[in-house]
């Protein structure tokens, strides 16, 4: 069974940095993408970024620049490196990884960006 459990949200002002982390279980070496989620109430959820077994990465536009996917080698830990943070950013964050790269989710850490 494929477990994500993610860490690393928190409160940061305008501008500053956050880390988040995805540790798997039941997931090493898995050909699917995985990838990184966001939710705001009200609003439909967001893509942010992924990342394929060749270490192909896709971003939102909104986080072009800003964002910084990776993966470990084999492939249980997730990362996302998010810099110049936006008010727009805060949302409840999720990893997902399995078909359609959102079969299995995690519990989701909320990342609150204040002005």
């Amino acid at each position: 069974q494929v477990q994500l459990v993610e860490s690393g949200g928190g409160s940061v002002q305008s501008g500053g940095s956050l880390r988040l982390s995805c540790e798997t279980s039941g997931n090493r070496y898995t050909k699917h993408c995985m990838g990184w989620f966001r939710q705001t109430p009200g609003k439909e959820r967001e893509g942010v970024a992924s990342i394929d077994v060749d270490g192909t990465t896709t971003y939102a536009d909104s986080v072009k620049d800003r964002f910084t996917i990776s993966q470990d080698n084999d492939r249980t830990t997730l990362t996302l490196e998010m810099n110049s943070l936006k008010t727009e950013d805060t949302a409840v964050y999720y990893c997902a990884t399995g078909p359609g790269c959102t079969y299995y989710r995690s519990g989701g850490t909320q990342v609150t960006v204040s002005s």
